[in-house]
């Protein structure tokens, strides 16, 4: 009986020790840098390679294509551990219908400077810059954003939320915690609900902020700002259950769609003529 309940602690600790392993090199991981070169501007967009500061210093690369003098501008903000390549296919017909658009890489991601990926704490400054610059860079200041999973919850954590004229996001997370909790169990399955709490409680000593502060569903019933919520039925990471969430805490006007079988992707790659149709509408109404 002493052999049995010695032979079971033991195996407790040692997967205990495995676990919380696993889950540093998980948080390890996630917040590294995704550094990588993006290359030159696609012939289809005739604009011209730019850099900016952020408000901590960090110099971001993006590309600035200016449409007609009538129409706004588009900020497009890429997901996490992706760069402003992913917003190229949508940053081709905004320009051909008109509008200015400007991508770039966040901190940490693409071209741009940065240590850690933080989620969207950081990256808030990175978006209020290019914001910031993409007004400063068009006659007619009606200001569209797209943000992409860790772009859309820069937005709503920052600034650029409130200042934007009309805001599309697509498949952001309502807290961090939910956030981290779904990608773990993607991973590890139940287990890693339970290990969540321990990738949380890293966040802090390793990157230097609260993560209790990474809530975008908090910002969503300040905002006077149309909302236009797009997200994957089928989406593991931003459950549609917590998009749904993100809907009702919004105040009006708002819209969702619900991309019928979708996951955690490029929706518009995914269904590129409904999309369209869809954004344009959205912006031509309120730009």
């Amino acid at each position: 009986m002493i052999i049995n309940n010695k032979f079971i602690i033991i195996s407790f600790v040692s997967i205990l020790c495995v676990s919380l392993f696993i889950v540093l090199v998980v948080g390890f991981v996630l917040s590294a840098p995704n550094n990588v070169k993006v290359g030159k501007i696609p012939t289809e967009l005739n604009g011209q390679e730019i850099k900016f500061k952020s408000k901590n210093g960090h110099t971001l690369s993006g590309w600035f294509v200016p449409g007609d003098n009538k129409h706004g501008g588009i900020l497009l903000m890429h997901g996490v551990r992706s760069n402003r390549r992913e917003m190229i296919q949508r940053a081709i017909f905004l320009n051909q219908s008109g509008y200015s658009v400007l991508l770039f890489d966040f901190q940490a991601h693409g071209e741009s400077e940065g240590k850690n990926i933080t989620f969207g704490h950081i990256e808030a400054y990175d978006a209020e810059a290019a914001y910031t610059y993409l007004i400063n860079h068009i006659e007619n200041k009606s200001v569209g954003v797209i943000g992409v999973s860790l772009g859309g919850a820069s937005a709503l954590l920052g600034t650029v939320a409130k200042k934007s004229n009309a805001l599309i996001i697509e498949a952001v997370y309502p807290t961090f915690t939910e956030a981290v909790q779904n990608r773990i169990a993607i991973r590890l399955g139940k287990m890693g609900h339970y290990l969540a709490p321990l990738l949380i409680w890293q966040i802090e000593p390793m990157l230097g902020f609260n993560p209790e502060a990474l809530k975008p569903i908090n910002q969503l019933s300040k905002l006077n700002t149309p909302l236009f919520i797009i997200a994957g039925t089928n989406d593991m990471h931003t459950t549609l259950s917590e998009s749904k969430r993100m809907y009702n805490a919004a105040s009006e006007p708002k819209e969702i769609w619900l991309v019928k079988g979708a996951e955690h992707q490029n929706f518009h790659q995914y269904s590129p003529l409904i999309y369209q149709e869809k954004v344009l509408w959205f912006f031509n109404k309120y730009l």
